[in-house]
């Protein structure tokens, strides 16, 4: 795998307090081999820049499309314990599975063609099985597969982190609402019109939700999801006064 880091800078940049240094990865979705090399990436980048309080921030979809959904929770949840300060935040794939564990499981095809399949066959659940299963005798099955550890993971994230200038948030925001306003489902599932919005948020929002050939770098937003899970590229955002810098990794292929 290879790595790739650049910076950009600019006097009016948002700021991160005095102090902390921020780092956000964008959606994972399933990748665990780009995971392992960026978290080491970015433990590598902490430790050459001296000293601060780091926080990493990862912006939620951690799960589904790629095929090592199970390991990628695994290995975040003991990094959440061993590794760096973290923050979690929920997307869009992680409320529909955990909407389908919960009880909703006339949903539960919708959740296998939107991703759920592989992460499912990531668990060692065989899938095709399932699908001929009436849907509650299906969801009981999963539940009694997928650990529960991972499931209390997935359900203690957040929607937002606020941090100086920046709003960190797994889709977006609707724009002209309030903070204290928004819908969550907006924070997990909104594209337009926050993606053509340039208007002054209040915060400069750093999101993932919506794949980009590279890093989308606008006036008052970055979207940092650069389709891991089939471009077989993740990437990272460095956080620190008024400095942004980017790391990304790629897959051998």
């Amino acid at each position: 795998m290879l790595g790739r880091l650049f910076s950009r800078s600019s006097q009016s940049a948002p700021f991160v307090p005095e102090g902390y240094r921020v780092y956000a990865v964008g959606d994972v979705h399933g990748r665990d081999d780009l995971l392992a090399d960026l978290l080491s990436q970015i433990e590598q980048d902490h430790g050459e820049r001296g000293p601060a309080h780091p926080i990493v921030v990862f912006l939620g979809d951690l799960i589904d499309r790629g095929p090592q959904s199970a390991q990628v929770v695994e290995r975040l949840r003991r990094y959440a314990t061993e590794g760096l300060a973290t923050v979690f935040l929920a997307g869009n794939h992680e409320e529909v599975m955990l909407r389908v564990l919960a009880g909703q499981a006339e949903i539960l095809v919708d959740w296998l063609r939107f991703g759920g399949t592989e992460c499912l066959q990531s668990y060692g659940v065989d899938v095709d099985r399932i699908v001929r299963m009436a849907p509650q005798q299906a969801v009981q099955h999963i539940l009694g597969v997928i650990p529960s550890e991972h499931l209390e993971f997935l359900r203690s994230m957040g929607d937002t982190f606020r941090l100086g200038d920046y709003l960190f948030v797994h889709a977006g925001i609707r724009p002209g609402v309030p903070l204290s306003g928004q819908r969550q489902s907006d924070l997990r599932w909104i594209r337009h019109p926050f993606l053509t919005d340039r208007r002054d948020h209040g915060f400069f929002v750093v999101h993932g939700h919506t794949i980009a050939e590279d890093i989308d770098e606008c006036v008052n937003r970055i979207g940092i999801d650069t389709g891991a899970y089939s471009s077989g590229v993740l990437t990272a955002i460095g956080l620190e006064g008024q400095e942004r810098w980017f790391l990304q990794c790629r897959s051998a292929s």
